[in-house]
């Protein structure tokens, strides 16, 4: 057994980690759509990491898009995309400035909040809160 690393081993725990995140991360949606597109599908649905249809509420979809301005329904990519990354535990991210307008037009986030260096962080609670107000548009990524 002496060609065994440890179980602490950094290496190994890491490549087990990034194994496990790959796993959760199959169901976020790779080919994201406008809200303008889903609004005209039947059953509004994209694509997966994995090539699975995600199916958007379209109750979700309409209430954004009564809410929102008209100028955001062709910009915003749905899911909105929150960013979890290991080396900060409590807070997430966006990268997408038309998530963080659509956002602060609905009144979730601030409209003091601006993009810092391409993202957006929040509290993760915040993220997990917007999640569920608004099922099937908002996805986490974990990092």
């Amino acid at each position: 057994m002496q060609d065994r690393r440890p179980l602490g081993d950094d290496s190994v725990l890491m490549r087990w980690m990034r194994t496990e995140i790959n796993k959760i991360n199959e169901g976020i949606v790779f080919d994201r759509k406008s809200l303008a597109q889903l609004l005209l599908e039947d059953k509004p649905t994209a694509k997966t990491k994995t090539g699975k249809d995600h199916f958007f509420d379209t109750a979700t979809l309409r209430n954004l898009s009564e809410k929102l301005p008209k100028n955001l329904h062709d910009k915003l990519k749905l899911p909105i995309l929150f960013f979890f990354d290991n080396q900060v535990p409590d807070s997430c991210y966006l990268n997408d400035s038309h998530a963080l307008q659509a956002l602060q037009a609905l009144g979730e986030i601030s409209r003091l909040r601006t993009m810092q260096q391409g993202k957006q962080w929040v509290g993760r609670s915040i993220a997990y809160s917007i999640m569920k107000k608004y099922p099937t548009a908002v996805q986490i990524v974990m990092g």
